[in-house]
C-alpha cells in the first residue's frame, strides 16, 4: 500500500490563525538505554517537500541518510537540542523532552508562533503555542522533516560515542535495546553514556547497585525482558 506523503495541511490552519512562523517538532531517543533524548525543530515553510519525506521510522537507514542532508538544505531553518542521559534520569523522560525541545526551539534564527509537536500529548507547553498531532511524523511535513533530520543526527552521534566502547554496537543499534547491547551489558556493565534510572539494571544483578531513583515523572523504562 503506497504511502500518502505529509502535507502542509495542519500548518496552513495555524497561519490561517495568524501564526506566520510555524516549527515542526520531532524527537528520538525516547526508549533508548543509552544516549541523549534529542529532538530536532524545522520550519519549511509551504514549500514542496523532497520527494519521498515521510516518518523517519518509514523509511530504511540508507533512505534517511541520503534524505537528511537535502532536507538540512531545503528546510527555511532547523536546529536541534538534546537532553543528556543524566538529564533523562534526573528529570523523568517528560521534562527531559521539554528541556531538550526547548533548546532546539531557541536555536532556531526566528521564534516560531506556533509548533506542531508529534503525538498526543504535549510536553512542550507554555509560552509556546502547541497542536499536537498524532502521527504528525507521517502527516505533516515539517514534522516528517524534523523527524528525519534527529533520526540521522543521533544515529551518527551515537556511532561517534560507541567508537569508544565497540562491545555495544552503538552504531547499529543507537543505544536501543538489542541482543548485542544486552550481552555487553551483562558482560562489562553500563559505559558513561547509559541511562542509570532505566529498568533494565534490576536485570543485571551484578550492576544493580548502580541504578538510580527515576526522574518526578515516573516515567516507565525499559527492561532487559524485550
Amino acid at each position: 500500500m503506497p504511502i500518502t506523503p505529509p502535507s502542509h495541511r495542519v500548518e496552513r490552519a495555524l497561519r490561517k490563525a495568524g501564526a506566520e512562523v510555524v516549527a515542526g517538532v520531532d524527537e528520538v531517543g525516547r526508549g533508548a538505554w543509552a544516549g541523549p533524548v534529542t529532538v530536532c525543530a524545522a520550519v519549511t515553510g509551504l514549500r514542496r517537500a523532497p520527494e519521498g519525506l515521510t516518518d523517519s521510522k518509514l523509511l530504511s537507514p540508507r533512505r534517511r541518510t541520503e534524505l537528511a542532508p537535502l532536507l538540512e538544505g531545503w528546510t527555511t531553518a532547523y536546529a536541534l537540542g538534546h537532553a543528556s542521559p543524566l538529564e533523562c534520569d534526573e528529570l523523568g523522560m517528560t521534562a527531559a523532552l521539554r528541556v531538550a525541545a526547548v533548546r532546539a526551539l531557541e536555536a532556531l534564527p526566528v521564534r516560531p508562533d506556533a509548533v506542531i509537536l508529534d503525538g498526543k500529548h504535549d510536553y512542550l507547553g507554555g509560552p509556546w503555542q502547541v497542536r499536537t498531532v498524532i502521527k504528525g511524523d507521517q502527516s505533516c511535513v515539517c514534522v516528517a522533516a524534523a523527524s528525519v533530520i534527529a533520526k540521522v543526527r543521533r544515529d551518527a552521534m551515537m556511532a561517534e560515542l560507541g567508537a569508544g566502547h565497540p562491545a555495544f554496537a552503538f552504531e547499529a543499534n543507537a543505544g536501543y535495546p538489542s541482543p548485542v547491547h544486552r550481552e555487553a551489558l551483562e558482560r562489562l556493565g553500563p559505559t558513561p553514556h547509559h541511562r542509570l534510572s532505566w529498568a533494565y539494571l534490576d536485570d543485571l544483578p551484578a550492576w544493580r547497585h548502580l541504578k538510580t531513583s527515576r526522574g518526578a515523572d515516573g516515567s516507565e523504562q525499559l527492561s532487559l525482558g524485550f
